[in-house]
């Protein structure tokens, strides 16, 4: 029995499935998951000491690599000081700061401690400040695990949703409206039928919970028209594209301004941190200046904003996404290059340090063409690629990330892997 099988039998006596997040547990590609126990740059080593190329880096966050040394530094130097005081620090006054000026869109910012926290508080500061209680979220999009957001599509797509998750009460459900991804005819068609019930729109301007999917230009445009037109706040929740798909953001990538944003992972350089801010009239509501209430005890923690402002630091360099952006296509032009030589139906987009790959002939455009992927496939994909050293996320619906600790040596070796791979595939055919 390995090191990684043994560690799953334990976990599984005392946390639920054995993870403390659901995706880790391999459910959807099947075998046992890996246990890693430390990372350096483009690499992680699990518990039986195998290496493996990274296209995970923690779900995103680690857009430098792993255990980049100046944020490690930046974190020991924030630990030494203290490792939380439950009351303001300068860095998180200089984090505020520089989030701020990197985000044109924001003129005020609150510093939380997961995703989850920025998008459930962003959404309740959306209801406070227009009296409304209804919400637009798109199918396939992920937001975060509050109530509010764990809902699917009513019977029809114009129809108020039901809870996608037991332990959320109807009664909340149904203020949640969820239409297609990508179609701008159905927002026109909510806001004519709700346009006055409607608090808010959120949405992943790329989205990266269902895989990799782009954003169409109308569709963005249709909802930042529909928003100012009807009086209902925009949110985009940066919370995975956040400086990963440039240093605009996606925002900055597409042009469009919002009138709430949400982060996280990327700004806090690995370690739990969060964000959501916007226009100050809409800020001026959370408690202590206004009636929406909104805490934390850990908000604003040094030691995530050490590594937060390191973090942010190195990738404002000049050329760093540039560089970034061209890793990323170079491995996904790679894998396409590779799949076409075996006739193997096999897609793949980059945008930015985020990419996608789709067991499909052409990259989807919205949930129900992520759901024509052929699954299997891609678990096999999977599992082989892991078997050669090749970490990807456990589950064909979730985005992949390069970080700037890859060097071309690895995109072409996990090219050259998968060239293998496909290969074996074609015979099977």
């Amino acid at each position: 029995m390995t090191r990684n099988e043994e560690l799953f039998i334990r976990a599984q006596r005392h946390i639920p499935g054995g993870v403390n997040s659901p995706v880790r547990a391999f459910r959807s590609v099947g075998g046992t998951p890996c246990f890693f126990e430390r990372g350096e740059g483009p690499y992680v080593w699990d518990a039986d000491g195998k290496r493996y190329i990274d296209y995970v880096g923690s779900w995103g966050p680690l857009i430098l690599g792993h255990a980049h040394p100046v944020v490690v530094r930046a974190v020991q130097e924030a630990a030494a000081r203290g490792l939380s005081f439950g009351a303001p620090t300068a860095g998180e006054v200089e984090l505020a700061e520089v989030l701020v000026d990197m985000v044109p869109s924001m003129e005020m910012v609150r510093l939380v401690s997961s995703g989850t926290e920025a998008t459930m508080s962003a959404i309740r500061l959306a209801r406070g400040f227009t009296g409304r209680d209804a919400l637009i979220k798109f199918e396939g999009c992920y937001h975060g695990h509050s109530d509010s957001l764990l809902v699917k599509a009513g019977s029809g797509m114009l129809t108020f949703g039901n809870p996608s998750s037991s332990g959320v009460p109807a009664d909340l459900a149904q203020h949640t409206l969820v239409l297609d991804y990508n179609n701008a005819q159905q927002l026109h068609e909510a806001f004519a039928k709700h346009g006055d019930k409607i608090a808010c729109v959120i949405v992943e301007p790329v989205a990266g919970n269902m895989n990799l999917i782009a954003p169409k230009p109308e569709f963005l445009k249709a909802m930042r028209d529909l928003c100012t037109k009807h009086g209902a706040v925009l949110i985009v929740d940066e919370v995975m594209t956040g400086f990963r798909v440039g240093l605009g953001s996606a925002q900055g990538l597409y042009g469009i301004a919002p009138d709430l944003s949400t982060f996280g992972k990327v700004i806090g350089g690995g370690m739990p941190l969060g964000a959501f801010g916007g226009r100050r009239e809409i800020m001026q509501k959370i408690a202590p200046l206004g009636p929406v209430y909104q805490a934390g005890t850990l908000s604003g923690n040094p030691l995530s904003v050490a590594a937060g402002l390191a973090t942010l630091a190195l990738i404002r360099q000049p050329g760093f996404y540039a560089a970034l952006t061209a890793k990323t296509r170079r491995l996904c032009d790679g894998l396409v290059a590779a799949a076409r030589q075996h006739g193997v139906k096999f897609s793949a987009q980059a945008i930015g340090g985020m990419f996608g790959i789709y067991f499909r002939a052409s990259p989807p455009g919205n949930y129900a063409e992520v759901m024509e992927c052929d699954k299997d496939a891609f678990n096999g994909f999977f599992h082989a690629l892991l078997d050669a050293g090749y970490y990807l996320a456990p589950s064909a619906f979730e985005a992949g990330f390069v970080s700037a600790a890859h060097g071309d040596a690895d995109i072409d070796a996990t090219v050259t892997a998968a060239q293998a791979i496909f290969k074996r595939f074609s015979a099977k055919q």
